[in-house]
């Protein structure tokens, strides 16, 4: 089954609040009714997935299949033989958000690492994925603790299946695993997803303050990279408001918000609790991680520790931010020698191949009884920069970022209350970007019938011109066309306005869809070939050139 049960168990927090969230039901009625509101979703998930692999199993005994759209001595075009066979049923879907992700709650490390996406690579992945004959937009969300990608399908079993091809392809682990560890989410639930993210309800550490960063940092690299369209754009914007005020209305940053931090508390957990404040601490790397692994050490109550990294630069900078600690610089070239000398090692660098191997460790030196007798490591970078093969060694052991459960796994009555609160806010406003996406349905319309009027106005407008003669002055000719003009404008200011809304309620746009297909009906604007169909034709364009 591809959502699993530690994928379900991750998303109880928030699942929880959408019921509980109602001011109307009984104390008593809660638990029952969130149980069922999670059965309901998770039964939905399963099913949406099922439903899509019997689907793409279904496409590959079609007779009609990708293979004879591309078949030049075929009489009908590609777009004919695209609307006749089995694949016309989603020219009259509408484009579907999905999520095709697999996290530290559905797979292990070592298939994240392999799917990993550096963010260098961002745009080239967007292209790609974009050049499938589904996808019309898409976006990148590449973590340590997850790797999700989020896309604007024209058909949602058909896009699953092509990107989920594009991402055997891309990172060597075949299609059939992929699917054993995926989730996917569409629409409304893609949508309450990434909210939740950008929350930081999703993450290991609740209310993290490091994923926020990453989705804005989504939304910067996308800036005009093509695919990463209004709808994508869109949702990562508003995820980013609501990661924002979901830290600022509730007090779910509290404690340990970062997986540097509760890799500072699983360190500390293992070590006897008198050793605390003597035990030697080794960082291996200087950025964004290993400063915050530094800022949480010192946090705890180190005041010393050494510091490796490529370059002294970055450790300089951290040394003039944080001036109560004693931070010592060492160079790559010292490493194993640091390591020889420290009870704790902290890894978060980007090397993609293991630092620390079994024949690196074996001989180095023991430490203390004091500290309890094993040399920790603990490795929050992925790929991961400590083999596996180090646990096999009796004095030493090794953490990476999938043992960081252990940390989060107190204090759980207070994580649910804060993501009770925070679930509010995100059901708030999953329904505010609803609503606006919903409201772009009439955009084609209002184009539509603007080109309409601006048909029928020229066409009067040059016969009126061709009766008045050649010599008409300029400033007549304006004239007419001005009046020609306000006249359209005026006639259209109604009908624009009942095809526009803010989507603030409900009501009001179910108003304005039904004046959209209303307009659509009286003035046989449906009879125009559909948006949908444009982006289908130039799809199977594309492909044959």
């Amino acid at each position: 089954m591809a959502v699993s049960s530690a994928f379900v168990g991750a998303k109880l927090e928030a699942l929880l609040v959408r019921n509980a969230a109602s001011p109307s039901m009984p104390a008593s009625a809660a638990p029952r009714a969130r149980r069922a509101a999670l059965s309901r979703r998770n039964w939905g998930m399963i099913k949406c997935e099922a439903a899509t692999d019997a689907l793409a199993q279904a496409d590959a005994a079609e007779p009609t299949n990708a293979a004879s759209f591309s078949a030049s001595a075929s009489s009908l075009s590609a777009l004919e033989q695209l609307k006749t066979s089995a694949a016309d049923r989603y020219t009259k879907e509408r484009s579907s958000i999905v999520v095709i992700g697999l996290s530290i709650h559905t797979a292990p490390v070592e298939m994240r690492e392999k799917l990993a996406v550096p963010e260098a690579e961002w745009p080239r992945a967007i292209s790609e994925l974009c050049g499938l004959n589904h996808i019309e937009e898409a976006a990148v969300l590449s973590t340590c603790n997850r790797m999700e990608i989020y896309v604007v399908a024209l058909s949602r079993h058909r896009g699953v299946k092509e990107v989920t091809d594009w991402m055997s392809k891309t990172s060597g682990i075949p299609a059939s695993e992929i699917c054993e560890h995926r989730f996917l989410l569409y629409d409304q639930d893609a949508t309450q997803h990434i909210f939740e993210v950008s929350a930081g309800l999703d993450s290991l550490v609740l209310g993290e303050g490091q994923i926020l960063a990453q989705v804005k940092q989504v939304v910067k690299v996308g800036q005009g990279v093509v695919g990463f369209g209004r709808n994508i754009s869109g949702l990562f914007k508003h995820a980013i408001t609501v990661g924002k005020r979901v830290r600022t209305e509730t007090n779910i940053a509290a404690g340990a918000v970062s997986v540097s931090s509760a890799a500072v508390e699983l360190a500390l957990m293992k070590l006897p609790e008198a050793s605390h404040s003597t035990a030697r601490m080794l960082v291996v790397g200087a950025g964004k991680m290993g400063k915050l692994v530094i800022k949480h050490l010192a946090a705890k109550g180190c005041t010393k520790m050494v510091v490796v990294n490529r370059t002294e630069e970055r450790v300089s900078a951290i040394r003039e931010e944080i001036k109560d600690v004693e931070i010592i610089y060492k160079p790559l070239t010292e490493m194993l020698t640091c390591t020889a000398e420290a009870d704790v090692v902290f890894t978060s660098t980007a090397s993609e191949t293991p630092l620390f191997l079994k024949e690196h460790v074996a001989d180095l030196p023991p430490v203390g009884s004091n500290v309890g007798g094993l040399r920790l490591f603990v490795d929050i970078s992925v790929p991961r920069n400590v083999g596996a093969c180090v646990n096999d060694l009796e004095t030493a052991r090794v953490y990476n970022v999938d043992d960081l459960k252990e940390v989060v796994a107190a204090n759980k009555e207070d994580r649910l209350r804060k993501a009770m609160e925070a679930q509010a806010i995100i059901a708030e406003e999953s329904g505010q970007f609803e609503a606006w996406r919903d409201s772009l349905e009439t955009v084609p319309t209002i184009k539509k019938l603007r080109a309409y009027a601006e048909r029928i106005r020229g066409a009067e407008l040059d016969k009126c011109l061709s009766k008045m003669g050649d010599d008409i002055p300029k400033k007549t000719r304006k004239a007419v066309d001005d009046l020609s003009r306000g006249i359209v404008n005026k006639l259209l200011h109604g009908p624009m306005q009942h095809l526009r809304c803010d989507g603030s309620d409900s009501r009001t746009l179910s108003e304005t869809l039904e004046n959209m297909h209303a307009l659509n009906r009286m003035f046989s604007l449906e009879t125009e070939i559909s948006v949908l169909e444009q982006k289908i034709r130039a799809k199977v364009e594309q492909t044959q050139k």
